[in-house]
């Protein structure tokens, strides 16, 4: 067993209890914007920080100076799609790069439903080894069968979707296998990720904004559910998240979840009655306004913590992930002021 949890912040504020403070941790919070990260990528390739829990663990842990409330897991969306049959790389400039888009029910068919421990044990080593040396919650996470699909079969990122939508649309039927496949996967991979030791999970749906509230209600949130329900019964918080879901957010809490992510597109005070005070939600700063003079990026995090007015059940973050340039001197600034801010709040 690792060091006593010093501080359970985030878990508290998740299951909507009293907590000293507002608990803080941005998406993509161990990255590129960290001097100490650069330096090990001259060394390393991102799959190989994935694939070797030595590393994993040192990239976790590099944010945790900066005193954010939780880590999040080194890895990346995409690993589950390797062992499925379905190799990528990450190209200079360009992001994941798959090198056989799918284009035909043969390849569909093709893709095998593993274990966890087939091809992703790695990520289960080192949610182990991070849990031994750390003192805040960890965070798992897994990429959500949408967002999973897109990739495979745009063969990287997209900006219309067009022929993913085109398979939902022109063949419903080899969609849903394709889904149901990813859905089955990711409901694995997140129990063995909580079998290891994570103290809760994400579902990030990256692109699910992509979809109007139809075509998600029927052609994705069953799959969603598939692993949502299951998920939630492992008793640890489940955060749900998707950008772009300002039509979305009911059809994406009845999908499941015990957190509601909010991006920053929809006011959190407006996002947060409309999922319901019920639920918890996380969020929700524009990832640049971190950019902005600090002044302002303290001035719109109050706005923030001022929409959630305290109320038991709020987790600040970013509306999605921190960018690469990001100055970290804000990022602590931020995390400062929140910290501050809310304890006094609640003083």
């Amino acid at each position: 067993m690792g060091p006593p949890m010093k501080n359970d912040c985030f878990l508290r504020a998740c299951r909507r209890e009293p907590v000293p403070h507002t608990p803080v941790w941005m998406m993509r919070q161990a990255g590129r914007y960290m001097a100490e990260y650069r330096k090990l990528r001259e060394k390393h390739s991102m799959l190989d920080l994935c694939k070797t829990p030595e590393l994993a663990l040192e990239v976790t842990k590099q944010p945790l100076r900066l005193g954010v409330d939780a880590a999040i897991l080194f890895a990346d969306i995409l690993l589950p799609i390797e062992p499925m049959g379905a190799p990528f790389e990450f190209a200079k400039g360009e992001g994941p790069v798959v090198h056989t888009p799918i284009a035909s029910r043969a390849q569909i068919d093709a893709l095998r439903v593993i274990e966890p421990g087939e091809g992703l044990g790695y990520v289960m080593d080192a949610i182990r080894l991070i849990k031994k040396e750390i003192d805040v919650p960890l965070i798992g996470f897994a990429g959500a069968p949408f967002t999973l699909a897109s990739y495979l079969v745009e063969g990287g990122k997209s900006a219309h979707f067009v022929k993913t939508k085109r398979l939902m649309y022109e063949d419903p039927e080899s969609w849903n296998l394709l889904m149901s496949k990813l859905a089955e996967v990711v409901r694995r991979f997140l129990h063995a990720q909580i079998e290891a030791g994570a103290d809760a999970v994400q579902l990030f749906d990256s692109w699910i904004g992509q979809l109007s509230p139809d075509d998600y209600r029927e052609l994705v949130a069953p799959h969603v559910r598939h692993i949502l329900a299951d998920v939630q019964k492992a008793g640890v918080p489940v955060i749900h998240f998707g950008t772009g879901t300002a039509t979305l957010l009911e059809l994406q809490r009845d999908a499941g979840g015990t957190v509601i992510g909010l991006d920053w597109r929809t006011p959190l005070a407006e996002g947060w009655k409309r999922v319901g005070y019920n639920y918890a939600v996380q969020g929700n700063l524009d990832p640049t306004v971190l950019f902005a003079p600090r002044k302002v990026a303290l001035d719109r995090a109050k706005r923030v913590l001022d929409a959630a007015e305290g109320r038991p059940g709020h987790v600040f973050n970013l509306g999605h992930g921190i960018l690469p340039e990001t100055p970290v001197e804000t990022v602590q600034a931020v995390i400062d002021f929140v910290h501050e801010t809310s304890a006094s709040g609640r003083a």
